[in-house]
C-alpha cells in the first residue's frame, strides 16, 4: 500500500495538469470556459446609444476634433485630428500633422472640442 502524499511517477493519470491539478483516475479534467460561456449581465448594454460616450463620438466620426486627456493625476494632455473610429474602451484619431492614427484611452478622456465643418 502507497501512502497519498507521494506520486507514483510511473502512473500516467497521476501526471499534473496545465492548470495545477492532479486528475482522479476515471474522473474527466474540466475543460477551460471560452469567452463564449460567460453570460451577459442583465440590462447591460449590447449596443451603445447616443447617451453614452461612446455612442455620442460614433455619431461624429469624420469629424475634426480636439481631445483632452488627464494623465494620471495632474498631467493634461491634448490631440488633435480627424475621428476614425470609436470602440468600447478607446477611439482612434488620424493626426493631421503626421498622417498617421493614434489609439486612445476612452476613459482618460476629459473633453472634446468638436470643430465645425
Amino acid at each position: 500500500m502507497k501512502p497519498g502524499c507521494y506520486f507514483d511517477y510511473y502512473e500516467p493519470l497521476l501526471r499534473i495538469n496545465p492548470d495545477g491539478m492532479f486528475p482522479q483516475p476515471g474522473v474527466p479534467s474540466p475543460q477551460p470556459m471560452t469567452p463564449s460561456d460567460f453570460e451577459q449581465a442583465p440590462g447591460s448594454p449590447t449596443d451603445l446609444g447616443p447617451e453614452y460616450t461612446q455612442g455620442y463620438l460614433r455619431t461624429q466620426i469624420g469629424k475634426r476634433m480636439r481631445v483632452t486627456f488627464l494623465l494620471g493625476t495632474s498631467t493634461i494632455q491634448d490631440r488633435t485630428g480627424v475621428l476614425k473610429e470609436v470602440g468600447i474602451s478607446y477611439i482612434v484619431l488620424r493626426e493631421e500633422e503626421t498622417n498617421s492614427d493614434v489609439l486612445c484611452d476612452i476613459y482618460s478622456i476629459k473633453f472634446v472640442n468638436i470643430f465645425p465643418a
